[in-house]
Order: C-alpha cells, then structure tokens, then sequence
C-alpha cells in the first residue's frame, strides 16, 4: 500500500520512473543504527534483537552503531558493541572501532569556559565528552544565550528531551560520513534506521531510510520503511528483511533517488532509476551519444553514484572530477584501476588508446571479473560505462567464457551498431536509448540481434539534436520522445588528444585529391591544418564538394557543432579555396586551442 502511495506521488509531480524489475547483486552491505530509542529500549538491547545482528553480520555485511551518548557511558551501558564494526558516538564527534578500541575525534570541543559559564546560570545535569556538550530541556534558552554572548560557533540539536552542543557541521551524518570512508563504502549501500530528531540528518544520507514504530511523526513521514515493531523489534525485522531479500521490494519506493532523463511533450519528466538497471545508448555515428551520456553521467556523479567508463577512444578524458586511467603511449593496469575504485566518492575513466584495437576485448574480459568482485564485496562501482561497446563486447563474446561472481548489472553501453553486440548483453539492456537518424530502424536492428519483435514504429525519420527515444522494453511500453537534459556543461573537447595527439590511422583525415594521387594522413587537426595549406587548391576543392571535411569532424573528431559549421562551409563549393580554407581554420580555431608555436612538424603519409 505505501509502495503504491510513493509511486502515485511520484507520477502526480509529473515523473515516471523507469524501474528495475529483475534481481540485482547485493546492494545493501550495511547497516547503521540509532541507540536509545531504537536498539535499545530504556537503555537496553534484548537478547532477539542481538541475535538479528548477529544473523545480519554472518551475512556478510557491515553494522554501524550511530549514537548521541559519549563513549564510556554507552560501554557501560551496552557491553556488546562488539558486534559492530563502528560506532559513531557523541552525535557524530567521535569514531570508535571495537576491534581495535581506536578512537577518532571530528572536531573540537567548546572552551572550559562555555560549560563554566552554564553552570553559573544554573544548568544541570550537564555531559561532557570528547567534543559534545549536552543537557536537558529546558535549558536550550540558556546554551544559546552563553554561545552567543562568548561569540562561540556551535550548534544545537535536539534528540526529543535532550540537549546537545556540538561543532557547527558536526552531526549524525558527518560522523557516519568519517566510518564508510574507512570502510570503502558509499551511502547508497547503506541502510539507516532511527527514532528521533537527531536521526534525520544521518538516514538522509543512507540510500534507505528506516523508522521503527516508535518514531517521532515527522521521522516516519521523511522515512522510506516504517517497520511494524517498535524499538529492538523493529530493528529484528529490518534486519531479517535486509537477509532475506535485500530489500529488493524497496525499489518502487525510492523515487527520491531517481535522476531526471529529460521531459516529454507531455510536460511529464522522464526519469531513471539510478540503481541495477541496464542501459543501452545507440544510434547513427555523429548523434549526440555521448552528449546524452555525459548528462547521465554529471546527474550520477552528483547523486554520488560511483562510475567507472571504459573507453576505448579516449573520449571521456577531460569528464570532470574523474581520474583517467591509461593514454595513447601507456596501457592502464587492472591493479591500478581497482586501487582507484576503492574510493567510493572516485569516478574512473580507463583510457584504452595504449591497447591495441585487436587486444581491447582481451583487457576487457580480464578487467570485467575484476571490477565485478570488487562490486561484491563493496558494492560499488554502481555503474560500468562501456563506449564503443561493438569492440569491447562483440557479437562472438561469450560470456559463459567468464567466471562471474553474479549477474551484470548496473551497465550503460554505447554503440553506433547494437547488431554487432554481444546478444548475451543486449538482453540484458531495460532501457534502450535511441538518437539520430532512423531511431525505428535502430530499434529494429536491436530487436534482430536478441529475436524479439521490434515496438509499433514511430515513423520519426531524424531526431534533433537533444532528442532522444526511450524505450522500456520490459513493461510492454511503446517508445516515447523525450527533450533529453543537457549536461549541467557541455563536455570539453578534447584540445590536446585532438588537437595534437595521434587518433590512429582509421580515424585519421586522408587527402587523397581527385585522382586518388595523393596519400596524406593527418592523425590529428594540427597536421590536418598544415597539410590544408600545403595542399592544391583542386584537392582542398574535391574533398569540400564531397563534404568530407564536416563528416571527419563529426566522425573523427566527433565534434557535431564544428562539423556543422563545415557544412555551412561546404555549402559554398563555388567559392575560392583560400576562403573556405580560411573558414574552416577559423572554425576549428574557435573550439580548439592550437599550439602558437612548436607545432609538430612531420606528418606521417600512409
């Protein structure tokens, strides 16, 4: 029944999310709990609730005690911290690790004077522990009062009746923040679970938030899953659940996660779960694929969901904030590409240019199982991006050739022919994401390659640029046009793997003249500019006729806007060639930024 409420809250504000509807890995490896109020009652732990911890911990998986109470009251309290892998104490201020007794303070405690000075006005009881000061109600008034008189930063927060001073910035969520970190782990593999006012801030961190039956109002409002048994025997059920089916039901009630995909003539915005599902972007050469790509992957990347890109062209090496992995002279290793991904909070571009176009599926099936234990046993990266996914997957590779620890999910592949992919991956795909010329012949090229039935065609002969055709093949749908969102930024050209680099001899500008004399190559726009000026005019001439400039840039240097500004060029043939070879410079000049001086000199014929 909530599940059905979220899901028609959702569609009233317009958004249709596009769901996971098959089995994913596990996706839930921790969970953090508050104390008092939630696993305990009147400060203590039942003996059902420790063995649910228990059973939850023998599955493999994290468990985080989230806590307001200073450490030595909490151990005497509650001998078996034991169970947990850390506890996060003191509201968020201070970090303990039982297996080592190791203690990590966040930030500073307020003066001696600060409590000095609210003993004078009388306030009593009063707790200090490492970096929190806390009281009761109704002695708020008076902590504000001597803050503000001493000109002191600190905030205040409540949890029901008590009072507690802490650090500004410093909460629940920060503390929790401090624990993942060393455990290599990401919020939205975190399940969180609490009572009261304090607990807001570190559940909206978690990718579930849960609230036992006791909870404050507004706590169960905001949460994703309200259990049915108050205290330590909500805790036994979201536990046991958590074992049993890693909340896997859940899916429909996490709209709040979903990232916008663009918005349909219908004013209704599409959207895209963020979790488990796999994509497939295709379409003619030129397109815009990885336009739209790169705006799914800025909405992931602000989300915190971690991406590692595999590219085999060196087209996502100035993607923002991602580290890349590998260059033209340097082939990246499998060891360093996983060192990376340990972080959760580090996109991973592995540049393939250093490999050989022969041996790319062959790094690529030895990075694969790699990348996917790493998955297991941290949960992340929650995406693998794969571009040119004709070469690194092709219709001969078997994946029944790998050991796999579970099934492939999370993916978001890229081609320009879907019928060369491996069918074993295309029946995977839930999403199919359509761009360019002939999106039904596409669709249909794809409906081929796995043996099904294409949708009913949308007779659409070209989509413009920023339209997209998405297509939720499992739920039956018919394809729907959708005004996709741009990138936050539009990605930068790639100035110096263009502008300077060696794009290899297939992507590379060939001046062959009329006759087809000549055999020029220019393997990037610097030599393309010289052999240009070096060139007759009857050469220059034929290949502006026959608009091989624009299809280069668009194909080669897969830049839509400089290739159409060399159409518009080309739409001149009569004029002279110095113009247009003036036109053309300037247009490439006006998006690149070239070399002044020290241009390499030696083009390498073929």
């Amino acid at each position: 029944m909530l599940a059905g409420r979220r899901k028609a809250e959702a569609r009233c504000l317009g958004l249709d999310l596009i769901e996971t509807r098959r089995s994913t890995p596990m996706r839930y490896l921790a969970l953090a709990t508050d104390f008092d109020g939630t696993l305990a009652h009147d400060g203590r732990v039942d003996e059902p609730t420790l063995k649910a911890l228990e059973r939850l911990r023998e599955s493999g998986r994290k468990l985080i005690l989230v806590t307001g109470r200073v450490l030595p009251e909490l151990l005497e309290t509650f001998p078996r911290t034991d169970l947990f892998d850390y506890v996060v104490a003191e509201n968020g201020a201070l970090t303990y690790r039982p297996e080592t007794r190791e203690e990590r303070v966040i930030g500073e405690r307020p003066p001696d004077a600060f409590v000095e000075a609210l003993r004078a006005r009388g306030v009593a009881p009063i707790s200090v522990g490492r970096v929190i000061v806390a009281t009761w109600v109704p002695h708020e008034t008076a902590v504000l009062q001597v803050s503000h008189e001493m000109g002191l930063e600190l905030q205040v927060i409540f949890n029901k009746d008590a009072v507690m001073v802490l650090p500004s910035g410093v909460n629940k969520a920060t503390g929790l923040a401090a624990v993942l970190d060393e455990l290599h782990l990401s919020p939205h593999n975190v399940v969180g679970v609490g009572d009261a006012e304090n607990d807001h801030a570190f559940l909206s961190a978690c990718e579930v938030a849960a609230a036992v039956d006791n909870a404050l109002p507004m706590l169960k409002e905001r949460a994703d899953i309200l259990t049915k048994g108050h205290h330590g025997a909500g805790v036994v059920e979201l536990a046991d659940q958590m074992k049993e089916t890693d909340l896997i039901e859940l899916g429909p009630r996490l709209a709040r996660h979903a990232i916008r995909l663009g918005t349909r003539d219908d004013s209704h915005v599409e959207m895209i779960e963020p979790y488990g599902l796999n994509i497939l972007v295709a379409g003619t050469s030129g397109s815009g694929k990885s336009t739209l790509t790169t705006g799914i992957l800025e909405r992931l990347a602000e989300a915190g969901y971690q991406f590692v890109i595999i590219d085999p062209e060196g087209d996502y090496e100035t993607l923002e904030d991602a580290a890349v992995l590998g260059d033209p002279h340097r082939e990246p290793t499998v060891e360093e590409v996983l060192r990376l991904l340990e972080s959760p909070h580090q996109d991973v571009v592995v540049n393939l240019l250093g490999v050989a176009l022969g041996h790319r599926p062959a790094y690529f099936e030895a990075l694969l199982p790699r990348v996917q234990e790493l998955r297991s046993r941290l949960g992340h990266p929650h995406w693998i991006v794969l571009d040119e996914t004709h070469h690194l997957l092709p219709s001969t590779w078997d994946p029944a050739a790998l050991t796999l620890p579970q099934e492939l999910r999370g993916v978001l592949a890229i081609t320009v022919h879907p019928e060369s992919v491996s069918p074993a991956i295309l029946s995977s795909v839930d999403l199919l994401l359509v761009v360019g010329e002939s999106p039904d012949g596409t669709i249909r090229l794809f409906c081929e390659a796995v043996g099904e039935p294409p949708p009913a065609p949308t007779s659409l002969e070209k989509l413009a640029s920023g339209e997209v055709l998405a297509w939720r093949r499992r739920e039956g749908a018919a394809p729907v046009l959708v005004r996709s969102e741009p990138p936050r930024t539009e990605r930068s050209r790639h100035t110096r793997k263009y502008a300077e680099g060696d794009l290899g001899a297939m992507r590379s500008f060939k001046f062959r003249g009329p006759e087809g004399k000549l055999n020029l190559r220019a393997q990037n726009l610097v030599i393309f500019l010289q052999l240009a000026d070096g060139v007759d005019d009857e050469t220059w001439t034929y290949h502006l006729k026959r608009k091989d400039y624009s299809k280069w840039f668009r194909e080669g240097i897969k830049d839509d806007e400089l290739g159409a500004e060399a159409e518009r060029i080309e739409a001149r043939p009569d004029a002279p060639a110095q113009e247009t070879r003036a036109a053309i410079r300037a247009a490439i000049e006006n998006r690149y930024t070239l070399p002044s001086e020290g241009q390499p000199s030696g083009f390498t014929p073929s």
